[in-house]
C-alpha cells in the first residue's frame, strides 16, 4: 500500500504544484531515476511499479575475465611450440637413423640453422615466461643457488615448461650431431646412440662411449689377431 501511494505522488498532477514539499518533489526526483513504470494509469487501481534491477558489470569479474582469457591464450601458445618444436626436429633424427651416410644427411647436419630458430624461440618464451620474482626463485638458497622446491614452483607455468622443452629440444639435438659427426670420423655406429639422445641425452652420449670403446677394442684385437 505504502508502495503504491508512493507511485501515486510521483506522477500525480498535483506534484508539480506543491512547491513547498521539497521531499515529495525530491521523492518524485527518485522515482523518475531509479524505478521503471509499466502499466496504465486508472484512479480505481492507481499505478503499476515494476521494479527491474540494473544489471550491473564487476569490474572485479571483468578484470577475472581478462586474466583468464589471458591465461588461456599463454596456454594454447606454450601448447602449440611445444608441438611445432618437438616437430621440427625429428626431420634431423630421421636422416641420421635412416641415412646415415648419405650427402643431404652429412649436410643438414652441418648446418647451424635450427639452433639459431630454436634459440630465437627459446629467447621469445623466457621472456614471456618472466616474472619478477624468477630471480628469487632461482638464487633461493642462502648460497646463492636453486632449490628443488624453488624450481618445482617456477616450473609450474606451462610457458616455463615449454622454454624448458626448447632448451631440451636444442641441447639434445647438439649433443647428437656431436655423437653423429664422432660416429662418421671414426667409422662407429652411431644409430642406437642417436636414438637415445632424442628420450635420454646423457644415457645416448654415454652409450656412444661405451660403443667407442667397444669398437676400438674391437679393432685391437682383430690386429692382434691378424
Amino acid at each position: 500500500m505504502a508502495l503504491s501511494s508512493s507511485s501515486s505522488l510521483c506522477y500525480s498532477p498535483l506534484t508539480s504544484k506543491i512547491g513547498h514539499f521539497g521531499a515529495v518533489r525530491s521523492g518524485a526526483e527518485f522515482c523518475r531515476r531509479r524505478v521503471k513504470l509499466g502499466g496504465d494509469w486508472s484512479f480505481r487501481g492507481g499505478s503499476k511499479v515494476i521494479l527491474k534491477p540494473k544489471v550491473v558489470t564487476s569490474k572485479l569479474c571483468q578484470k577475472h575475465s581478462g586474466v583468464y582469457a589471458s591465461w588461456l591464450s599463454s596456454s594454447e601458445l606454450a601448447s602449440n611450440v611445444f608441438t611445432m618444436g618437438t616437430t621440427a626436429v625429428l626431420p634431423y633424427y630421421t636422416l641420421m637413423l635412416l641415412a646415415p651416410k648419405s650427402e643431404i644427411t652429412k649436410k643438414s647436419m652441418e648446418s647451424g640453422i635450427p639452433f639459431v630458430l630454436l634459440g630465437l624461440v627459446y629467447a621469445y618464451l623466457l621472456c614471456l615466461s618472466w616474472t619478477p620474482e624468477t630471480i628469487q626463485l632461482l638464487f633461493a638458497s642462502k648460497y646463492f643457488l636453486p632449490e628443488l622446491s624453488s624450481i618445482t614452483k617456477m616450473f609450474s607455468s606451462e610457458m616455463t615448461l615449454a622454454s624448458a622443452w626448447i632448451h631440451l629440444l636444442v641441447i639434445d639435438l647438439f649433443a647428437a650431431r656431436q655423437v653423429f659427426h664422432d660416429g662418421l670420423q671414426n667409422q662407429i655406429e652411431t644409430r642406437h646412440s642417436v636414438s637415445l639422445c632424442l628420450f635420454f641425452c646423457p644415457i645416448g652420449v654415454l652409450s656412444h662411449f661405451i660403443t667407442k670403446q667397444i669398437t676400438k677394442n674391437a679393432i685391437k684385437e682383430t690386429h692382434r689377431e691378424s
